[in-house]
């Protein structure tokens, strides 16, 4: 059964994960407190920290977060409608990445990011970023085998590079990175093709 206070409960987490991921993704993990995910989520600190008993878990349903609405429900969601092929939707995964450098807002890959900032490979919050984005990895690999590409492993930690590079250089401020990956992405097309 759940009661009124089960339900404040659930709204309490909703919003503290809410404005974590808001302030996380913009600001990265390590310069953002706890004091201001409070704030941002108006809760309590009580609330929190019955949600989340520490900031590692927090960081950690960020991560899981980002992975639904970033990963899912946003890049492999708009390459799948982008592209009629496993092919062109391996190549519009570069497209959406322009428009997504060309954003004011452009934030970067949180996982990335997160990796950087914890910096220690046994971390759970790093290792879990790993994980993150071995399941993109896997996403391309799926797209390659789909495509009947040859050595699709290869294949997706190559493609990964591009990804992970362009996002990089987008960030320097180029933000012609996706198209110039997506050049790269045919080359590489073309030698895993059977």
């Amino acid at each position: 059964m759940n009661d009124s206070r089960d339900d404040a409960e659930d709204s309490g987490r909703e919003r503290i994960s809410r404005a974590a991921y808001e302030l996380f993704s913009r600001e990265g993990v390590r310069a953002v407190g706890v004091d201001a995910v409070i704030a941002r989520a108006g809760t309590a600190k009580m609330t929190l920290y019955r949600n989340f008993p520490s900031k590692d878990e927090l960081i950690l349903e960020f991560l899981r977060r980002r992975e639904q609405l970033w990963t899912r429900g946003w890049l492999e969601a708009e390459s799948r409608r982008r592209g009629e092929t496993p092919r062109e939707q391996l190549l519009a995964i570069f497209d959406v990445f322009s428009e997504w450098f060309s954003q004011p807002d452009f934030e970067g890959c949180s996982f990335l990011t997160t990796m950087v900032e914890i910096n220690d490979r046994e971390h759970p919050v790093y290792q879990a970023a790993i994980g993150h984005l071995a399941n993109i990895r896997g996403y391309i690999a799926e797209l390659a085998a789909a495509a009947g590409l040859r050595d699709t492993d290869s294949f997706a930690r190559k493609w990964h590079i591009l990804m992970k590079g362009s996002i990089m250089a987008a960030h320097e401020g180029d933000i012609a990175a996706a198209a110039r990956a997506k050049e790269i992405g045919e080359l590489l097309l073309a030698e895993h093709a059977i």
